[in-house]
């Protein structure tokens, strides 16, 4: 039993024959010292208040999927099992009975749907008209979204908007006069306080957990410091809020360090400031919208910064600058420094994109970086971020579907990678990241073929890319060196 390696079995045994003792010889001695054994109690926090008021706030949210049936009615799953089947036993998986032709009516193929469930998750809902916050991957790639209070009552939602990056998305439900949640504030939170969990763990319904904050602001992201807490929090807990002593909930419980897929006593939540500055665009404009540099940084190591001349190893290190970009515009340079952004001080490579993210698009942003010995400011004007990510006329062109969904970012070929590989046509990776990056692919390898269809240019493929099934498994021809061959690239969501 795994109680048995939580636990010696020493330790075991001691207790219960300690138990057992005190039971035989002194059973009065239970409750000797009832004053003193409430006092003890009385110390202990106490959330039997907190549950009962933020409780009727937070909501179970269930996903389904619409799943494409062939004639026979089986889906795609379906046939793999039954090759899996024949391979292995050698005889055909039982399918479902067809229905019958009715007589004089021919047999025509036809596309069948079948809604079947994806997940579960939690949320919690912020005003009285309806409208709910959770994770965006909560309901990332569902069909329909219903979400269901602690009255029992279910309501199918509308996906306001959802946002990946802080992985915060925004539903809204048909109903008023709701209970709602009260909005805390993330930046007054200490390291060490009480906080509560209250989620849909596995699908069981308003459950609460507690714990402490463990630290205010871990790095696990591009755009948001988490914060760390030891509250339990496991799969179908992913939205649910993290709610203070005070009752307010300053965190949406987003993720947790597992080696095995459940709580290892570290959970991740996003606060609640940045939350609700993404909820305030989603809600006015269905997306947020992010200002882009165009640059690739990393922490300064310290030895690098002493040898640059700089006081401390701080700000973001420019390894690649983006052709076309906002930064080479203006100038910024690989080995660049990038000290502060409108005199924000940047640590770290990391806190160069929530800076530069909060200024809008077609702004100007006076940039400090450290250039040969010495300090120099340059302004530059913001683009939008994901402006970027459609095609432009200097041939480095990237296809939005397979950005977003299979991690790939992809170039044309030049006339001299065309005659170095031997080829006539295709595409090169520039990044691959998510399932690209599973899938074995790597920044050079050169595709030529979606499923059977041949590339010739970024533009073919963002056009082939604009209407595959981007839930399913991607078929590429990838050519590295002088081989070519197939990679199924799934999404990276999956």
């Amino acid at each position: 039993m795994k109680a048995n390696k939580l636990f010696p079995i020493e330790k075991i045994a001691s207790t219960l024959v300690l138990s057992a003792c005190v039971g035989f010889i002194a059973p009065t001695a239970i409750n000797a010292n009832p004053v003193a054994e409430a006092a003890a109690v009385a110390g202990l926090p106490d959330f039997t208040e907190l549950v009962e008021k933020s409780g009727p706030a937070v909501v179970n949210i269930r996903t389904t999927e619409k799943v494409q049936l062939n004639q026979n009615g089986t889906s795609a799953e379906d046939e793999q099992m039954q090759e899996f089947f024949r391979r292995f036993f050698g005889t055909p998986m039982p399918t479902p009975k067809q229905q019958p032709t009715p007589k004089g009516r021919k047999q025509t193929p036809q596309q069948q749907e079948e809604e079947v469930p994806r997940g579960v998750g939690s949320g919690f809902i912020i005003s009285q008209d309806g409208y709910v916050l959770t994770n965006a991957h909560v309901v990332d790639g569902a069909s329909e979204v219903y979400v269901k209070l602690t009255d029992k009552r279910e309501f199918k939602a509308k996906v306001i908007g959802a946002d990946r990056r802080t992985d915060v998305a925004v539903l809204k439900i048909d109903s008023s006069k709701l209970p709602r949640v009260t909005i805390g504030d993330s930046d007054k939170i200490k390291a060490g306080e009480w906080v509560i969990a209250i989620g849909s763990p596995f699908d069981l319904d308003n459950t609460v957990t507690a714990g402490i904050i463990s630290a205010k602001a871990r790095d696990t992201g591009d755009y948001l410091p988490l914060i760390q807490t030891d509250v339990a929090v496991n799969p179908g807990n992913s939205g649910g809020p993290l709610i203070n002593m005070r009752g307010e909930v300053i965190g949406v419980n987003s993720q947790i360090y597992s080696r095995s897929g459940g709580y290892m006593g570290i959970s991740f939540a996003i606060p609640i400031d940045e939350a609700m500055r993404v909820v305030d665009q989603l809600k006015s404009a269905g997306k947020v919208v992010r200002g882009y540099l165009g640059v690739e940084r990393i922490d300064v190591p310290k030895d690098i910064a002493e040898g640059l001349g700089l006081a401390k190893a701080q700000g973001a290190l420019i390894q690649r600058v983006m052709p076309g970009s906002p930064a080479e515009k203006a100038g910024i340079e690989v080995g660049d420094v990038i000290q502060k952004v409108n005199g924000v001080a940047i640590d770290r490579a990391v806190d160069l994109n929530r800076v530069v993210g909060d200024i809008k698009p077609g702004g100007k942003a006076t940039v400090t970086v450290w250039r040969k010995g010495g300090a120099k400011d340059i302004i530059i004007t913001v683009a939008e971020a994901d402006a970027e990510k459609t095609p432009v006329k200097t041939g480095k062109q990237k296809a939005e579907p397979a950005t977003n969904v299979f991690g790939l970012t992809i170039t044309d070929l030049t006339e001299a990678q065309k005659r170095d590989a031997h080829v006539s046509g295709g595409v090169i990776l520039e990044t691959a990241e998510g399932g690209a990056a599973r899938a074995g692919l790597q920044a050079g390898d050169i595709i030529t073929r979606i499923f059977n269809t041949d590339i010739k240019d970024a533009k073919e493929f963002a056009a082939v890319m604009a209407k595959v099934d981007q839930k399913k498994p991607l078929l590429l021809l990838v050519k590295r060196g002088d081989v070519s061959k197939f990679v199924a690239v799934r999404p990276t969501n999956q």
